[in-house]
């Protein structure tokens, strides 16, 4: 003991009366000296004095330390239950809340009985460690004692339910008090704030305002934190009542009435109320800081941090986190860097928030993840969101297999997953298209019994369906005991880019069964699935919905009506949807200008481009592909060329493979071959066999056989399963009057098993989708479909419209199409027709002559762009 090395300076001769005042002095103010007074009271013989012994136990722990009053406790003669209850605190104070639980026990054993303040310490002690089964055996102790009006106890059972997660105990408990105070009122409705139930901690207030109890500052910050969740017309009025009642800001109370502003994105609120007394710290300013990044003002929180510095306050942990996630949303490397900096000199590199957050920032901000690597390795003890920080890095960054190594390494090292790591692996599933790490994570999953957590549903329903598994996706939403808008529309986008635009669209009826309303996201998909198909009629539904819902307002709803009416041909459609956006993004321009460009409209596409610049929206990779498209199908050669070198020069856009393949098609349709070909021999990629197919078709065209033949043969070493290179030189072949080389082709297509998709065109009438296949006798009006064909062919021959009609082609889908449009169709009604291939020469030429008999516009969509007939021409203007 510390007392038997103190070299005491007190006489001997000392009364005990003022031993008595030393001792009771030095404990209620803690000073250490107080301690020399140890060796008298043992040598006067007052050992056995229990309030001399008391004190000293008390001056002991607060002074010294549990260890030494822990000792002196052992070493008592005897005990009072002011001397457990003493101890019982200490260890409280220090959270070894199992070692006071146990030296209460001790203490009924030993027979002595527990006052007020001994079951306070003790509840205190239960709600800390959770310890609900010792908690309510203490509740039946204060009942049995007759604590239980006590409001010193009530709130201490009110906390401790609370804590345990048991709020209709907690108010039970609150309902029994005859007469509580403004600190068990203040308990109940912090227990309501701590459950969610912020409408009812209100209530409680009003209440507590109604039965006179008078509110202090911590009643209004709970209520403050319950406002930030119920919205800004609620924090305002508790603002206006702590106003109102004269209750002083003090700095506790100021942040969380700045932190409930900020919560709620009102800002400029935020920055008044910090203004309303001179007082900062590193709480409030942090605070502000959050507040500026979750309303997306990153370059305020940025500012708001260099003020902080400047005014002397020091950031903590929780600071730099704030800053590093503005620097995350900004793509601020440079910034994040210093800010890391900063971190290593404060000594916060091993702080696992700090470090989650400086490993988002590397991961969003840099083109490599060796600094977020190195990031992560310097946390002490990384948590889940480390491991998930990281695991979503490596899967943004395109190296999913990284994500998988780490996910399995994070179990490794003992942190369990929870649902967002597992939404995030699934998602990384989905994105390479592993049907085996699908399966092995739904077992996963089930082995852990997460499967009825709905992140995770939608993640794995996610996984499967952009692994192409759609039947295993259903599987998995139809045993979801939850589904959301997100379910589905992960589902409807999977299918959607699969080219199932039908049974993605069918979507809609699941949802309806399920009682869930579309919202933005779904909706812009469904519009993209209404847009590939031709399904008008479903796109103007959509369109309306998007008018009552209110959606309309969403820039993807309104991209989306854009691109729909864009691919259904509807092209003053697409411009009105345009229109109507308030501030147009490059989605919304890329999907003008493709509609502008498909339509064959390509001085109004590059005209919208140049718009789109003076409108100082920074053109993306997607913008570029669709300027090189509308050049190359509206012959301006040069033009396109300058597009293409001002992509690295004035925009520092890298161009990609895509842009080479359009670069190809520009020079080769304008038979400039020798380029074309230059361009295909110094690609700085590694080649893909589209590259040669545009070179190989303008062959045709300009009947150069021996390059024709040159781009099959290095397009088929590259896919020998591509049957376009076959078909084209065998055309080739036939063009140029070698009809035996063409068979020959096709022979060799056939002996090699590759096939060709067959032509099918189809249109809707009456919400009902016709499918027209080449030669199709199964359609229920094709006997008056190929009359009508054959009335056609007559009408030209009659009014000397020239047509060269070939039998071998009478029968293909897209005239087929043409005849039921016109038999199906009211008068004068446009008839719009997708085809799967580009549309034939000679389908092109009786279109063209149809529209030359009939007061008719027929919109051809095929794999290639739009051809609006109309009076004997077509938009297309011969470029397809």
């Amino acid at each position: 003991m510390i007392w038997r090395t103190t070299v005491t300076r007190i006489p001997y001769k000392i009364e005990y009366s003022l031993l008595k005042d030393i001792v009771s002095f030095c404990n209620s103010r803690s000073v250490r000296d107080g301690i020399c007074v140890h060796s008298p009271v043992v040598k006067m013989g007052f050992h056995e004095d229990m309030f001399l012994n008391n004190n000293l136990l008390s001056l002991y722990a607060k002074c010294f330390g549990v260890a030494h009053a822990r000792q002196l406790f052992d070493e008592m003669p005897c005990r009072d239950v002011a001397s457990w209850t003493i101890v019982m605190s200490a260890y409280g104070k220090i959270r070894d809340h199992e070692e006071a639980l146990e030296l209460f026990g001790s203490m009924l054993v030993s027979g002595e009985f527990p006052n007020e303040f001994t079951l306070s310490t003790a509840l205190r002690s239960c709600s800390a460690s959770r310890e609900f089964n010792h908690g309510t055996r203490l509740q039946a102790i204060v009942t049995k004692s007759g604590f239980d009006s006590n409001p010193v106890l009530s709130s201490a059972l009110i906390d401790f339910y609370s804590k345990c997660g048991c709020t209709l105990e907690a108010y039970r408990v609150f309902k029994c008090m005859k007469n509580g105070d403004v600190v068990s009122w203040t308990m109940m409705v912090s227990s309501f704030v701590e459950a969610g139930s912020w409408s009812r901690a209100l209530q409680l207030y009003c209440r507590m305002i109604r039965t006179g109890v008078a509110p202090n500052e911590f009643t209004f910050v709970k209520l403050l934190s319950a406002s930030s969740f119920l919205g800004l017309n609620y924090g305002k009025l508790v603002h206006a009542h702590l106003m109102m009642l004269g209750i002083e800001l003090n700095l506790v109370l100021k942040t969380a009435l700045v932190d409930m502003y900020c919560k709620c994105q009102s800002m400029e609120d935020a920055v008044k109320a910090s203004k309303m007394t001179p007082d900062y710290d590193v709480f409030l300013w942090t605070a502000i800081i959050l507040g500026f990044s979750q309303s997306l003002q990153f370059r305020e929180a940025i500012a708001a941090f260099h003020e902080m510095e400047t005014s002397g306050v020091v950031p903590n942990n929780f600071t730099y986190s704030g800053i590093l996630n503005a620097c995350s949303s900004t793509l601020a490397l440079d910034l994040g860097k210093q800010i890391h900096s900063r971190v290593n000199m404060a000594g916060l590199e091993n702080d696992v928030s700090v470090g989650n957050s400086l490993v988002d920032m590397y991961m969003k901000c840099s083109d490599t993840v060796e600094d977020a690597v190195r990031a992560f390795e310097e946390i002490a003890l990384p948590n889940v969101i480390s491991w998930t920080s990281l695991i979503a890095g490596f899967s943004e960054h395109g190296i999913e297999q990284e994500s998988f190594k780490a996910f399995g390494a994070m179990q490794a090292v003992g942190v369990q997953p929870n649902s967002f790591t597992l939404s995030t692996i699934l998602g990384a599933c989905g994105t390479i298209k592993s049907r085996t790490q699908a399966r092995k994570l739904h077992g996963y999953i089930i082995k852990n019994n997460a499967y009825n957590n709905l992140v995770v549903g939608n993640g794995l329903v996610d996984a499967y369906a952009g692994s192409g598994m759609v039947d295993d996706a259903w599987r998995v939403t139809r045993t979801m005991k939850h589904r959301d808008v997100i379910t589905y529309t992960s589902l409807a986008t999977r299918i959607n880019q699969m080219g199932n635009h039908e049974m993605a669209l069918n979507i809609i009826t699941h949802m309806n069964n399920d009682d869930l309303r579309m919202d933005g996201f779904s909706l812009a998909s469904f519009l993209s699935a209404a847009a590939g198909i031709p399904t008008m009629e479903t796109g103007k539904q959509l369109h309306g919905y998007s008018l009552k819902s209110g959606l309309g307002s969403w820039i993807s709803v309104s991209n989306g009506l854009v691109d729909l009416y864009g691919k259904c041909g509807s092209i003053h459609d697409a411009n009105r949807a345009f229109q109507e956006i308030r501030e147009p993004d490059s989605v919304s321009w890329n999907g003008l200008i493709f509609g502008l460009a498909s339509n064959g409209h390509v001085s109004s596409a590059l005209s919208a481009f140049e718009d789109m610049r003076l409108a100082k929206v920074e053109p993306d990779q997607i913008t570029f592909l669709l300027v090189l498209y509308a050049c190359s199908h509206g012959g301006l050669v040069d033009m396109g060329l300058d597009y293409f070198h001002s992509m690295r020069e004035k925009h520092g856009i890298r161009p990609q493979l895509d842009h080479y393949i359009c670069l190809v098609d520009l020079l080769s349709r304008a038979g400039r071959l020798e380029e074309a070909m230059n361009v295909i021999e110094t690609i700085p990629f590694k080649r893909d066999a589209l590259i040669y197919k545009p070179l190989l078709s303008a062959c045709k065209l300009h009947g150069n056989i021996p390059l024709g033949e040159q781009m099959a043969r290095q397009g088929l070493e590259l896919d020998p399963s591509d049957p376009a290179f076959y078909v084209l030189l065998a055309n080739l072949y036939d063009n140029s009057g070698q009809s035996e080389l063409g068979e020959k082709t096709r022979r060799m297509m056939r002996e090699r098993g590759v096939r060709k998709n067959p032509g099918q065109s189809w249109m809707e009438t009456r919400n009902l989708v016709h499918l027209f296949t080449a030669g199709d006798t199964s359609h229920p009006q094709i006997g008056k479909i190929r009359e009508k064909i054959e009335s056609l062919i007559t009408q030209f021959r009659d009014q000397g419209i020239l047509y060269q009609e070939n039998r071998a082609l009478v029968h293909h889908s897209e005239k087929l199409a043409v005849a039921f449009g016109l038999l199906s169709t009211p008068e004068k009604a446009p008839i719009r027709i997708i085809k799967n291939i580009r549309i034939c020469r000679d389908c092109h030429e009786f279109i063209m002559n149809v529209t030359m008999l009939v007061d008719r516009e027929i919109i051809v969509r095929d794999g290639n762009r739009f051809h609006s007939f109309r009076e004997g021409q077509c938009s297309c203007r011969g470029y397809w």
